[in-house]
């Protein structure tokens, strides 16, 4: 495995920090959710391929996961996890998500899924409903958000005793088959769009994998979920109807998928530099120019994640500026992972993309993932904010 590229330039120490517990002693601090999954990038990376097929999900990769603590980490302290989705701490929640994703971008996909409903799980569920769904997480359960649909999507049919019964499909439900816990979003008969936490092992669902017919992020099974018939009570049920899609969480939350990304461009770098050393080709001016041109990219994508961190954390920052801030983190990251994709097709040429070299699968997989949704209209949302503020542009962001 090559050498790390945080080791080339690190933003700051985030792979010694602890998260101490306030109520712990310094002997029972929690080791950083960063440094667990910096050490276990490697290990996700060398185990890929085998889930790297139809229907494969990285199940032997979350009982890592778990087995580092990663999957209590987006919890509060008090609830037995390294709170990890507070806003002081999210560099650190950012290159966590960097380094899984560095190791298998279909484990980043998920676990960023799963970091995102305990954050959802927490901000809007009443103390039992929290208590509970965070035991759950201690016990091993997997979290996710289904909330994408097609024209026959999941609504909620009220019953007696303040349940519901569910009918209708979700699609992109990543995790299908593997997610315990999914975090649903289904429209009430008054229209509102409510969230609910299915306990998928005790409700019956259908799944239907041929939906899942991708050019990458094979492993996430990302498939259609029939969840008609399945019944929830009141203590399912999160948060009000529109919850949902408050801002800025709803599209502030795209620096997180970003930073997987990113990791999967800091993988194709690494694996670049690996080829062109085993073949003898380091001398090559071209080959450095185009190294230097990905190191400059790379880079540049930490520094966004560093600026997306230093935003988070002013609590005067506005939704409409966190939303346009987080909109123009997922537009350059993008553009440096298809920059970097180009550069390293061009530096191992047809050879290197033969398997069992992994550009392959990694090109796959990175080029899927970045196809998030409307991102046309993210970078003109970060326009339409820049042109009504009065500010110049050395203070669009932050005062000084």
């Amino acid at each position: 495995m090559p050498a790390e590229l945080l080791s080339l330039f690190p933003l700051q120490p985030a792979a010694e920090t602890v998260f101490p517990d306030e109520t712990a002693t310094a002997e029972e601090a929690i080791v950083s959710p960063v440094a667990a999954a910096a050490a276990l990038a490697p290990r996700l990376f060398g185990q890929a391929a085998s889930s790297d097929q139809p229907g494969g999900f990285p199940k032997e990769e979350f009982q890592w996961l778990r087995a580092a603590g990663l999957l209590t980490a987006p919890l509060a302290h008090k609830l037995g996890g390294a709170d990890l989705m507070r806003p002081a701490y999210t560099l650190d929640l950012l290159h966590t998500l960097k380094h899984i994703g560095r190791g298998n971008l279909a484990v980043g996909r998920v676990y960023e899924g799963h970091a995102n409903a305990l954050q959802l799980l927490q901000r809007y569920g009443r103390p039992a409903q929290v208590q509970q769904w965070a035991a759950n997480a201690r016990a091993g359960h997997l979290f996710g958000v289904w909330n994408t649909e097609a024209q026959d999507g999941v609504w909620l049919e009220p019953l007696a005793g303040g349940r519901y019964r569910l009918h209708g499909s979700k699609t992109f439900g990543s995790g299908a088959g593997q997610l315990t816990r999914p975090l649903i979003t289904g429209k009430l008969p008054d229209g509102g769009w409510q969230m609910f936490v299915l306990p998928t092992d005790q409700q019956p669902t259908a799944i239907d994998p041929s939906f899942w017919q991708p050019l990458g992020m094979q492993a996430t099974a990302s498939f259609r979920v029939d969840l008609t018939n399945a019944e929830i009570g009141p203590d399912d049920l999160l948060g009000q109807p529109g919850d949902y899609y408050q801002q800025p969480a709803f599209s502030g939350g795209a620096i997180r998928f970003a930073a997987v990304q990113l990791g999967g461009a800091e993988a194709v770098f690494d694996e670049t530099r690996r080829f062109l050393r085993a073949t003898g080709r380091t001398d090559d001016p071209y080959q450095r120019m185009r190294l230097g041109e990905m190191a400059v990219l790379i880079e540049s994508g930490n520094l966004w994640l560093r600026g997306a961190a230093d935003h988070a954390a002013r609590p005067e920052a506005d939704a409409d500026a966190t939303v346009a801030y987080a909109n123009m983190v997922r537009t350059a990251i993008e553009e440096i992972c298809l920059k970097t994709l180009l550069l390293a097709e061009r530096c191992v040429g047809a050879r290197g993309l033969l398997r069992p070299e992994p550009f392959e699968r990694l090109h796959r997989d990175l080029t899927h993932y970045l196809r998030q949704p409307a991102p046309d209209a993210a970078l003109a949302d970060a326009g339409r904010f820049v042109l009504q503020q009065p500010s110049p542009a050395y203070s669009l962001w932050k005062d000084e």
